[in-house]
């Protein structure tokens, strides 16, 4: 059994990684930093192969695809994503772009390309890590909220088609919220709830991917949230975030 996970140098994706290798699975771990990339490996017990790159570059995607293809991939995980706080006029454009090549397009790509192999042979799984920013607007981190809405929307999508083919290839979103991990350090914010462990989270995310769960949302309160905002204006909303948001900037600065 062969797991790849992207983002796998810290966080979420690292204890996705160390978790899938104790259920037995080899791994492919895939990360910008060869240094954080060679810490999580030291924590495998299973076989491990690094794999170094910036999925920023829509050709690296496409390169780590055929570089492992014929590897008959059982759990392809992405996990590769930042956000950054701000208004939107203020956001450095250009690592705005960075995050949608990251956030979205990236994870559409590899998706897109190991989901085609799974379902040719009728079998694998992938677990698409979005958050629970992708059922809501998000000012202040508006295009991460934005990317995630995406994941979220089109992971459900190909749910469907899998379902109505009555395909054994599973697909799941993990929709967390705060998470103790280096996301806000990147973002520029802080947390202004309690968060998480990064641990918990990874092994919620998987043991209900295994159990062929669509949408993932680790942690009562927030599974509450994101039920809750069915029953309120698009305005109130957009406050509420705007409110959380804005004070995790203010407690940063």
């Amino acid at each position: 059994m062969k797991a790849l996970v992207t983002g796998a140098s810290s966080g979420i994706g690292k204890d996705i990684a160390i978790y899938l290798s104790e259920l037995g699975y080899d791994l492919i771990l895939v990360s910008r930093d060869i240094n954080r990339l060679q810490e999580t490996a030291k924590e495998i017990k299973t076989n491990v192969e690094l794999y170094p790159v910036d999925l920023t570059g829509k050709d690296n995607c496409f390169k780590l695809y055929d570089k492992f293809k014929d590897e008959k991939i059982d759990v392809l995980v992405n996990n590769a994503g930042f956000g950054l706080f701000g208004n939107t006029w203020d956001v450095d454009i250009n690592k705005e772009l960075k995050m949608i090549d990251l956030n979205i397009v990236a994870l559409h790509i590899l998706t897109k390309l190991f989901l085609k192999d799974m379902v040719a042979r009728d079998s694998g799984y992938i677990l698409n890590v979005a958050s629970s920013a992708g059922f809501l607007a998000g000012p202040v981190l508006n295009t991460y909220y934005a990317t995630k809405n995406y994941v979220t929307k089109w992971t459900m999508g190909i749910y469907e088609e899998l379902r109505k083919v009555k395909s054994n290839v599973h697909i799941s979103c993990l929709c967390p919220g705060p998470v103790n991990t280096n996301f806000n350090k990147v973002a520029g914010g802080s947390f202004n709830m309690k968060a998480l462990s990064s641990d918990y989270v990874a092994k919620y995310g998987i043991d209900k991917m295994f159990k062929n769960k669509l949408i993932i949302i680790p942690g009562f309160t927030v599974r509450l949230g994101v039920f809750l905002n069915r029953f309120i204006s698009n305005k109130l909303s957009l406050r509420i975030v705007y409110h959380i948001q804005s004070k995790k900037v203010k407690r940063n600065g």
